[in-house]
């Protein structure tokens, strides 16, 4: 029987990481209608300033990766959430657009390592039957910044005006930050892990004592290009960001602007969608190590759910079909929460990379996923200027979720751990 649960600790730490690396990535879709009116934005230049955050933080995953690799979670962390958070508190300063694409640009950069470190913590911390409910736990945090605080949220953007949502998401990251670099520690370093706890961790594989800290190899990386796991994944994980970036980042604008919805009321009505996005993830991370532990089958139990997730978030389509609000916010519940599944990719990228390089794997798994981040705030951008609806743009998404379904059906393969060497 284990006598300590210090892994939940380390699962706390990343959660609540998490949650402050999205509120402070995505708190912009909420000041937005506030911050277009004073700056002056259009709906496409709005689109290029949503956009410009997963330029450089698409670009930085790899070096992200590496860094991690080289000198491990708990320093590459601190520096990555101070940095991030000084940045948001000057995005409530900013006067002009150029300031803005700075900050956007400057915020991308130091939280690339944010998603490559919460893997590399869950592989160091979890044996492989819990990784996905402890992967669905921390990954909830990229929807409660959002899902549950929406109307506080507006109510201080209506309040205090929109610069105070940055004011405040900036503060709680550099709290966070002195938290992280006294409570985190690796495994073997820990001293209140017992050994019945850190055997349990080992779990059976065998390598799972071996995470170790690796220069970045030009070798390595070709090879992990070369992998079908690696490939297939990454282009599944970039269908369904297009999914969870257009909720991050247009969604609020979608309920003002196609729906009509005051703004005193579109807090409270994107709360359901996030909502269920925080159910999908818990839903699909236990019926995952359910699957596992029924089955033995580590390729059944990842890509089944996430298959069935990117075929529900293609029904964003059918929004385009209904006029009551009410079903509007049921069918991108409903979306919502099948993408919400899909946070699946990160626990099977966890468990197909290599030992030595958790990091770079990662990093490049999330630069291709990221992309999404690049190209769909653009998109969106450009169809809402250019036709003045977003009936195309829930047309885009949708058909990237199926893009996505056949990623994962044709290109993936197997599950298991690849070996570079």
């Amino acid at each position: 029987m284990l006598k300590s649960r210090v892994r939940l600790i380390m699962l706390a730490l990343i959660s609540v990481g998490t949650a402050i690396n999205y509120l402070d990535r995505t708190v912009l879709g909420i000041a937005a209608p506030g911050l277009t009116a004073d700056l002056g934005l259009s709906a496409a230049v709005m689109g290029v300033v949503f956009s410009a955050f997963s330029w450089s933080y698409a670009a930085a995953q790899i070096p992200g990766g590496v860094l991690l690799d080289r000198f491990g979670p708990r320093r590459v962390y601190f520096g990555a959430v101070t940095l991030w958070s000084a940045l948001t508190l000057v995005q409530g300063a900013v006067s002009g657009i150029a300031g803005l694409l700075a900050c956007r640009l400057g915020l991308g950069l130091a939280e690339a390592p944010c998603y490559p470190a919460n893997s590399r913590v869950v592989r160091t911390w979890f044996p492989q039957p819990e990784r996905a409910r402890a992967n669905a736990v921390y990954a909830v945090g990229q929807y409660v910044g959002l899902a549950f605080l929406s109307p506080v949220l507006f109510f201080i953007a209506a309040a205090w005006g929109w610069r105070a949502l940055f004011y405040l998401s900036g503060a709680l990251g550099l709290v966070f930050g002195v938290i992280w670099i006294k409570a985190y520690r690796e495994p073997h370093e820990h001293p209140r892990l017992t050994g019945a706890e850190l055997r349990h961790i080992r779990g059976p594989e065998p390598d799972q004592a071996a995470v170790q800290q690796a220069p970045f190899s030009w070798p390595a990386f070709w090879k992990l290009l070369q992998r079908r796991q690696v490939l297939g994944a990454s282009l599944g994980q970039f269908a369904s960001n297009s999914t969870l970036v257009f909720f991050l980042t247009w969604f609020p604008t979608y309920l003002a602007r196609e729906r009509h919805i005051q703004l005193h009321s579109v807090g409270w009505m994107a709360v359901a969608p996030y909502a269920a996005a925080s159910a999908g993830v818990f839903a699909g991370g236990w019926l995952s190590d359910w699957l596992l532990r029924r089955t033995g089958s580590a390729t059944l139990a990842r890509k089944l759910p996430v298959v069935v997730g990117l075929l529900m978030a293609a029904t964003i389509v059918a929004a385009n079909y209904v006029h009551d609000d009410i079903t509007v916010v049921v069918i991108m519940s409903f979306v919502f929460f099948g993408q919400g599944f899909c946070n699946l990719g990160w626990t099977l990228i966890t468990d197909v990379a290599p030992s030595r390089y958790i990091g770079l794997t990662a990093g490049l798994f999330n630069l291709c996923a990221n992309l999404a981040g690049v190209l769909t705030p653009l998109v969106i951008g450009f169809i809402v200027g250019d036709t003045g609806s977003f009936v195309g743009a829930l047309a885009y998404v949708g058909a990237l979720a199926l893009l996505g379904v056949i990623a994962y059906v044709f290109i993936l393969g197997d599950v298991h751990r690849l070996e570079l060497d």
